[in-house]
C-alpha cells in the first residue's frame, strides 16, 4: 500500500504542473508497450475531475487520443519487427515458432474481441497491439476495435475515477486486482480452447 501511496503521490504532482499532457502521455506510452501506470494516470485524473481541476470530458477525450495513438506505433513496431523479436526472446518463455503460430491464427479468428477487451485486462494493454501487428491482423481491423475499446476504456475508468477518487488508493488497489483477475482468467479460456482445438485436430 505505501508503494501505491508513493506512486499516486508522484503521479498527483505530474498532474497538477502537466495536466492532460500527463493523462496523455502517460496513457499514450503505456499501449504503445512501456511499463507506464496509464490506467492509474486516468484514474487520477478522474478524481481532479471531481475537484473541478480538470474537465471529465476533454479528460476522457484526451485519454482515448492517447490510447489508439499508442496503440498504433504498438501495432506498426509488431507489424514491422514484432515477429521476429517475439520469436526470439519467446523461446525462453516456451514460445515455439509452431505455438507462435497458434497465436497468428487465434488473432485471425478472435483478435477484434480481444483488441476490444485487452484494455480492462493487466499486462494484455500494453502487449496487445504488439501481437495484433506481429500476427498481421489487419490494421483497419485493428484500428475500428482498437478505437472503440479506448472510447469504452476511457470513459470507464475516468468515471471510477470520478465517482470513487476519495478512496483512490483502495480503487487503485481494486482496479488492479480486477485485471489480474481478468487475465488469468482469460489464460486459463485461452489454455482450454487450445486443448479442445488440439484433441479435435488429432482425431481427425
Amino acid at each position: 500500500m505505501d508503494l501505491i501511496h508513493n506512486m499516486l503521490g508522484t503521479i498527483e504532482q505530474y498532474m497538477l504542473v502537466y495536466g492532460y499532457w500527463t493523462v496523455f502521455f502517460g496513457v499514450m506510452l503505456e499501449n504503445a508497450g512501456l511499463p507506464i501506470p496509464g490506467e492509474t494516470i486516468l484514474l487520477v485524473a478522474g478524481y481532479f475531475s471531481a475537484t473541478d481541476h480538470l474537465n471529465i470530458g476533454l479528460v476522457m477525450l484526451v485519454a482515448a487520443t492517447g490510447a489508439v495513438i499508442g496503440d498504433n506505433i504498438g501495432f506498426a513496431v509488431g507489424h514491422h519487427f514484432g515477429r521476429r523479436f517475439i520469436l526470439k526472446v519467446g523461446r525462453f518463455f516456451f514460445l515455439t515458432p509452431k505455438r507462435f503460430e497458434h497465436m497468428e491464427n487465434y488473432f485471425k479468428s478472435h483478435g477484434n474481441k480481444t483488441i476490444l477487451v485487452a484494455r480492462f485486462i493487466t499486462g494484455l494493454r500494453v502487449f496487445a497491439a504488439l501481437l495484433a501487428g506481429a500476427s498481421n491482423m489487419r490494421w483497419r481491423i485493428f484500428l475500428a476495435y482498437n478505437l472503440a475499446g479506448a472510447i469504452i476504456w476511457s470513459i470507464v475508468i475516468t468515471t471510477l475515477g470520478y465517482v470513487f477518487g476519495q478512496s483512490l488508493p483502495l480503487l487503485v488497489e481494486w482496479v488492479g486486482r480486477s485485471g489480474t483477475v481478468l487475465l488469468i482468467v482469460g489464460i486459463i479460456a485461452a489454455f482450454i480452447v487450445w486443448r479442445f482445438y488440439r484433441v479435435e485436430k488429432e482425431e481427425i
